[in-house]
């Protein structure tokens, strides 16, 4: 089944870079163009910092960084996947879009972003959107569904009687 997961983050990694190849060959030349008026704009943005453009220029730190946590999360997708769906698809997410905007870092230096929200104004891309929502899917895991929270749960239960 780790296989299939890992797949799934290639397709992942696959798509994002398709996306920013298209983004480069007809957005840069343009810079912006609103796709959906009041709601989304596609903005050409060559980002050297992290999220919302933080710590610019700190390139070899974040490839150092990012590839530990891609490590870990295969690692970890190897031991806890075969037991939590949830948890797999959290680390499909991660990793697949961890590797994504790794190959941007290593190969340009910066992160190509393009996707803008009218009420998010940070310029993001297809990537980051997929670290953010397997975060918030790891969240949850972590929350309900993992071996730490049933121990709570059960402390809890004992403390109630």
């Amino acid at each position: 089944m780790t296989i299939i997961y890992l797949a799934l983050a290639l397709l992942i990694v696959i798509a994002d870079q398709v996306i920013k190849y298209f983004v480069v060959e007809l957005l840069e030349p343009v810079n912006r163009v609103t796709a959906i008026p009041n709601i989304l704009d596609l903005v050409y943005v060559e980002n050297t910092g992290v999220a919302f453009g933080m710590f610019s220029n700190l390139r070899w730190l974040f490839v150092v960084v990012t590839a530990v946590v891609i490590v870990a999360f295969v690692f970890l997708l190897c031991k806890v996947g075969k037991s939590s769906k949830l948890f797999s698809i959290a680390a499909v997410l991660i990793i697949g879009g961890g590797i994504g905007n790794l190959i941007d870092r290593i190969r340009l230096g910066y992160v190509i972003d393009y996707l803008q929200l009218s009420f998010f104004s940070p310029v993001c891309n297809f990537a980051d959107y997929c670290i953010t929502a397997g975060t918030v899917l790891l969240i949850i895991y972590l929350l309900f569904y993992s071996d730490m929270s049933k121990e709570e749960k059960l402390k809890e239960n004992v403390k109630d009687e």
